[in-house]
Formats: C-alpha cells, structure tokens, sequence
C-alpha cells in the first residue's frame, strides 16, 4: 500500500508538471549567441529559444528517477518476462521515461542533428501524459472500464459504422439543400452558405449528430435547416441504440468487481484431499486425484461426500475413536475387513 501511494503521488505530480510546462508563466525567452561557420568564414548567429524553468525540470527528473526505480524492480521480480514486455501498461512506463534520459544526454550537444533530436524529443513529451493509465492498477473503476470498453468492442464498431453512414448521408443532403435557394447569378452556388463542398459538410455532420452544435457552420435556408433538424434527430437516435448494451456491460464488471472485493481473504491454500474409505469411487481405477485420461472432481464437492458418509458411519465410545483413527490413518499394507 505505500508503494502504491508512492506511486500515485509521482504520476501526479509528474502529469501536473507537464501541464505547467506548457504555462507561459514558466518559459521564458532567452537569446543564445552560436558560432556558425559558412565556407572559410566564421561568424556569429542570435538564435531566440523558450526555456522551461528549471525547477520543472528537476522535479520531472524525481519522478522519473522514480518511476525508473519501480520498473526496474518489477522486471527483476517478474517471474514470465515475456508476459511483462507483452503488457501496454509496461511498454507505457518504459515509453514515458526513455525520452527523459535522451533529452537529459544530448543537451549539451551543440551539432544539429543533437539539436533536431531534441526537437523531437520536446515533440514526444506528450507520451508522459499516458502515466495516468497506470492508475488502473491502483483503482478498480479504471479497471472495470478498461473490460468494459474490451467486451463492447463490436458496439463500439457498430456505433462508428452507424456514425459513419449518417455522416455521408447528411453531409451529401446539407450540400445539395443549400444550392436549392442560391442566387441565380451565383455560378457555384455557395456565396450565401458555408458548405463549399462536401468534405466540409463532414464536420458539420459530425457536431450535429453527437449533439454538440459549436456553431461554426449552420445552414441558410429553409431546406438546409430542414436537413439540420433530420440530421439531429438521427445522431441522438444513433448514439441511443448501442449504449444501452455498453451501460450492461458496465454494470456487470462492476457488480463482480464490488462482490470479489467483499469476499472474505482467505490466508490458508485450499488442498483438497484424496478419496476416503468407505467414499463413492474409493478404489476403483482412476480414483486417484490427478488420474491420467480423467477430469479431476470438485475438490468442495468431493470433500463434502467423504464428510458426510464418515459422519453416517461414525462409531461411538473409545473403540469408535480407536476405529476413527484407524479410518483417519489407514496402514498401507493392512487390507480393510468389511465390518470396517
């Protein structure tokens, strides 16, 4: 439970660092003098660079100094490496701190090709925000949603066709109603409206379909906006459709996740025992536990039957316990007699 605490408090602090990186109050413009050599000419260059402050930096460098410890630890102490390299979650960690270590050694490298590297590697610093997946090993909502967006998949597909399909059909419609009013002296037809031509209208398709109407393009005429309204009442009729089978699937992960979390932990390893005398199937070929050419029994259910037919034929007094003893511990060489 600490290291997880550790843990999230690092993937916090590094995701609200990167987040101030970008705040103008933490850069600061600086000019740097360069030597630049053209043929046999040597000369000097002002090139105007952005700096982050460098605390930011230092911060950065404990989290990944962090985060570098954890993952050299869980691969040292993984026992299936192949498994481990297989997982996202750890090709994410290892994504997220390489970049660090590249820009770190090749800063004071004043060639340019060092230069266009670190350019790139400024470029990739958005991979840092992926850390937050981690949180799904700490958090069992985040891992509830990560089945549930698994088992939706062929929802999630048919949603996108369904979006798709509208999309095509509307942005056509929009594009064609808008003509129907144009100016007679108006060749192309799209003085008086926004969509110019299709491609276009596929935005607007894809606001007005999943509600969210920025405004940016609208339609001018009586038929555009008569395809306006067709076009909104299908995406709320489309989104609608498949929901309701992601939101049962939510709700059965998580239903399972909150009754495995109630479930008593147990500390004793479960090992069910071998066939009993006087047990059905006592004996006889393929009785045996792990039996070759047999699927082994319930061990809960099997147990049971040897409690219930010893509690039947339990005897009483002190030559009931010295036989219970026996029954208990059976000699190996000894064969049973019937009355036993």
């Amino acid at each position: 439970q600490y290291v997880a605490f550790a843990s999230l408090f690092f993937i916090l602090i590094s995701i609200t660092t990167f987040c101030l990186e970008t705040h103008e109050a933490f850069n600061r413009v600086i000019n740097k003098t360069e030597t630049v050599t053209t043929g046999n000419e040597t000369g000097t260059q002002v090139a105007v660079e952005v700096e982050t402050e460098p605390f930011l930096t230092y911060v950065e460098g404990l989290c990944v100094v962090w985060f570098t410890f954890e993952f050299l630890m869980r691969v040292s102490f993984c026992p299936d490496k192949r498994d481990f390299i297989k997982s996202s979650l750890n090709i994410i960690d290892f994504v997220a701190i390489l970049p660090f270590y590249l820009e770190v050694g090749l800063r004071g490298l004043s060639s340019k090709a060092a230069k266009d590297v670190l350019g790139f590697l400024r470029v990739v610093r958005f991979v840092r925000i992926l850390r937050i997946f981690k949180l799904t090993r700490h958090f069992v909502g985040l891992r509830v949603l990560g089945h549930t967006l698994r088992a939706s998949t062929n929802e999630f597909l048919l949603l996108v066709i369904f979006l798709a399909l509208g999309v095509l059909i509307f942005a056509t419609m929009i594009y064609y109603a808008e003509r129907i009013g144009a100016d007679p002296d108006d060749v192309t037809g799209s003085r008086h409206t926004y969509f110019k031509n299709i491609p276009i209208g596929f935005w607007w398709a894809v606001v007005t379909m999943t509600t969210l109407g920025y405004g940016d393009m609208y339609p001018m005429t009586w038929s555009g906006m008569l395809v306006g309204a067709l076009c909104a009442l299908a995406g709320v009729l489309t989104i609608a459709m498949p929901v309701p089978v992601i939101v049962n699937n939510f709700g059965m992960y998580y239903s399972l996740a909150m009754a495995k979390q109630k479930l008593p932990k147990k500390k004793n390893k479960h090992i069910p025992r071998p066939p009993q005398p006087g047990s059905p199937g006592y004996g006889s070929p393929g009785s045996a536990p792990n039996a070759p050419g047999r699927a082994p029994a319930c061990p809960l259910a099997q147990e049971e039957v040897v409690e219930i037919n010893r509690a039947e034929s339990r005897p009483n007094g002190e030559a009931g316990r010295a036989a219970l003893a026996q029954e208990d511990c059976p000699p190996i060489d000894q064969p049973l007699s019937p009355e036993e």
